[in-house]
């Protein structure tokens, strides 16, 4: 588990605790609980203490952004999640509306005339799917420093260091001489070729870095002429030319020509982002610390820790001390959205099919709200905990573990954490 977060009677953070310390001053009747996700409880009495600062570390990816509350002074990873983003279903959300209205534009009905000059992107501009992950980031960053106490940020601002990988040959001590030589050049080929061998396709190997076109006939060091290749493959080559050894499977042979010429776009794109990413971090205010992908493998490969997203966070930069990772156990949130404004539903045709009313809040309650439910009359006697399902009529269905529990008066249900946008599991 991490650690529990404090707050003192004045809502100012305190030093993070022990889940034991946690509950037992909770038991006492010290402190009470003051949010659930993430778990922060709020002190009852004046207690003085120093506290430390802490220093936020992420990890953006295209898919899961990695965090971690790191302790500079002693390496203890305070605390660590797993932030899920939601850009691929924006991007779906996005399509299907573009659809609707082009299929209603091409029949005799009626639809909105295009605005003009309604098309103009200012400058900065990202794509929604993009700037999502941003803004779930940026989320969390203010969230965090209302609970603890943050000086200083670390982020891992590009993936690749595209300058050591395209010139091989550049000097100075954190390149070609010094001891991150070979891990950009490798980690860009793991993410290239899909971290399988490109002759024979195995995957969980050990990889050698191998030249397409062999040096002996002379081929170069550049970045487009090198794959990966298991060791088994890479004896049987030896020196022949890649047509030659793979004479008798053109269609590797094809593919493998492909896709040494094509580019890692994805790298590119998340690239972007993230150079976003780092001016909306130097707005805080803080001092921010940046670091590349293989900088980060480096840090991990010399402690022996294994890949993970949140324990990538934690590697992320220069100032990495030794970390304490032991018994940490990361909160995975799961970006949802606030659900859609759209007033009209429509069937797979774009016909208006069910109308949506603009009403979200029931008796104190909204969908997406996580509840308790005491009942102690009825055919449901028990206790149910889980995600609401409002209705106006006040009867409530609870998404458990369990199953779904439907047809749950309102007046047995008390709320344990309002709905913010995100999921949470450990």
């Amino acid at each position: 588990m991490s650690n529990v977060f404090v707050l003192d009677r004045k809502k100012q953070p305190r030093n993070p605790v022990h889940p034991s310390v946690a509950r037992q001053l909770l038991r006492d009747g010290k402190a009470a609980i003051y949010k659930r996700f993430p778990f922060t409880i709020i002190l009852k009495g004046l207690y003085c203490s120093n506290v430390a600062p802490l220093r936020l570390k992420i990890d953006p990816g295209a898919k899961f952004t990695g965090i971690a509350l790191v302790n500079d002074a002693s390496g203890e990873v305070v605390f660590a999640a797993e932030l899920q983003h939601r850009g691929f279903a924006i991007r779906e959300s996005l399509t299907a509306r573009r659809q609707l209205r082009r299929g209603r534009r091409a029949r005799k009905t009626r639809y909105r005339q295009p605005r003009f000059l309604n098309r103009t992107r200012p400058q900065g501009w990202l794509a929604p799917s993009l700037q999502s992950r941003i803004e779930n980031i940026k989320t969390w960053l203010k969230k965090f420093q209302k609970l603890v106490k943050i000086e200083s940020i670390s982020q891992e601002l590009v993936r690749f260091d595209m300058q050591l990988i395209a010139n091989p040959a550049i000097q100075g001590k954190e390149y070609q001489q010094g001891t991150l030589a070979g891990y950009e050049t490798r980690e860009y080929l793991l993410e290239k070729w899909g971290r399988q061998c490109a002759y024979c396709g195995a995957k969980d190997v050990p990889f050698q870095v191998e030249h397409i076109h062999p040096r002996a006939k002379g081929g170069t060091n550049s970045i487009t002429n090198l794959t990966l290749s298991c060791e088994k493959c890479n004896t049987k080559k030896g020196t022949k030319d890649i047509k030659e050894f793979l004479k008798k499977d053109p269609a590797r042979l094809e593919k493998i020509l492909k896709q040494a010429r094509r580019p890692l776009s994805d790298a590119a794109a998340v690239n972007t982002t993230r150079f976003a990413l780092f001016r909306v971090l130097k707005e805080t205010g803080l001092l921010v610390e940046t670091g590349s992908g293989g900088l980060t493998k480096f840090n991990r490969f010399q402690q022996k820790l294994e890949k993970t997203h949140w324990i990538d966070a934690a590697c992320v930069g220069l100032s990495t001390p030794i970390l304490q990772t032991k018994c940490v156990k990361p909160l995975l949130i799961k970006a949802t959205g606030h659900g859609s404004r759209q007033m009209c539903g429509t069937d797979k045709f774009g016909f208006p099919s069910r109308h949506r009313t603009n009403k979200q809040i029931h008796f104190g309650f909204q969908t997406g709200d996580i509840i308790k439910a005491v009942v102690t009359s009825g055919k449901k006697v028990g206790e149910y905990a889980g995600r609401a399902l409002c209705r106006a009529t006040g009867s409530f269905d609870i998404a458990t573990k369990t199953g779904r529990i439907s047809g749950i008066s309102h007046k047995y249900c008390s709320a344990i954490h309002k709905k913010d946008g995100y999921n949470y599991a450990f």
